[in-house]
């Protein structure tokens, strides 16, 4: 069975509770608020049903209150600082993105939702990591826009406005956000050649489209195929009572899979 809890954790709460009932064996979590694991972690383990939890990783703190929680995912600092490779290579082999030649990135920010452990990390890590490949940087502007196109087109339409030629990157916490970020582009006055450069995250393939198009640079390619047979093989494990010994599990917690750069040159490789 899947339920979708459209963002509201109370409704989550019992969505689980009702799957509980039902008798599941494993429950697989995307939890709204990372922060407000206690109702389904007290739920889980007054029944002794396993939770998996997924997408957004809880605080390690919340995730060592049971025996039997665990999470699945990737490394939010890994796409991060990959994002951030992405954007410093492009800025040191292409004379042309440095748009006033002043040797200093000019960028701006479209991050996820608020206080979403990804979001926080992978802005964090991507200029950390541009920092530390020699590329002086000036942050401009920053808007939130919930991983969502539309949303990030609005926010970026509204920093064209503000920073007229002066944005020379923007980083992207994901692919449509970026996507939106170009979507803002194409209905701009710049001409194509005077585009920022545009990153962003997770490999989607509309993602993986605009990176062989060339209107993204690249993307840093999140292993969902990986992650979601991961799930599998955890909550079939479990639900025997298999050894989990050959599931490679971090501090007996954790599944992650690393994520992948991809530029111009390989994207080919990742679409389809």
């Amino acid at each position: 069975e899947i339920l979708d809890a459209s963002g509201n954790q109370t409704t989550q709460n019992e969505q689980v509770r009702t799957l509980m009932e039902k008798g599941c064996d494993v429950i697989c979590v995307n939890l709204v608020d990372r922060t407000e694991p206690t109702t389904i972690t007290d739920m889980a383990e007054k029944n002794n049903i396993p939770i998996i939890f997924f997408n957004r990783e809880l605080v390690a703190e919340d995730l060592e209150r049971w025996s039997k929680l665990y999470y699945v995912g990737a490394d939010a600092f890994d796409s991060g600082r990959i994002e951030g490779e992405l954007a410093a290579d492009a800025f040191l082999t292409d004379d042309g993105m440095d748009r006033n030649q002043d040797r200093i990135c000019q960028y701006v920010v479209l991050e996820g939702e608020a206080g979403h452990q990804d979001a926080i990390v992978r802005t964090e890590y991507a200029v950390s990591t541009i920092i530390d490949n020699g590329v002086e940087v000036e942050k401009l502007a920053y808007g939130i826009a919930n991983w969502n196109r539309a949303q990030a087109q609005t926010k970026m339409t509204q920093m064209l406005a503000e920073y007229d030629g002066e944005i020379e990157l923007v980083i992207a916490n994901n692919d449509d956000m970026a996507l939106g970020a170009i979507d803002a582009l194409k209905t701009s006055h710049l001409k194509r050649a005077d585009w920022p450069v545009v990153v962003g995250i997770d490999g989607t393939d509309v993602g993986l489209a605009a990176v062989a198009s060339g209107e993204m640079v690249g993307t840093v390619y999140n292993d969902k195929e990986g992650q979601a047979q991961a799930m599998l093989d955890l909550a079939y494990a479990l639900s025997v009572g298999d050894t989990l010994d050959d599931l490679n599990l971090e501090n007996g917690k954790y599944i992650r899979l690393p994520y992948s750069k991809v530029g111009s040159r390989d994207v080919k490789n990742y679409m389809k």
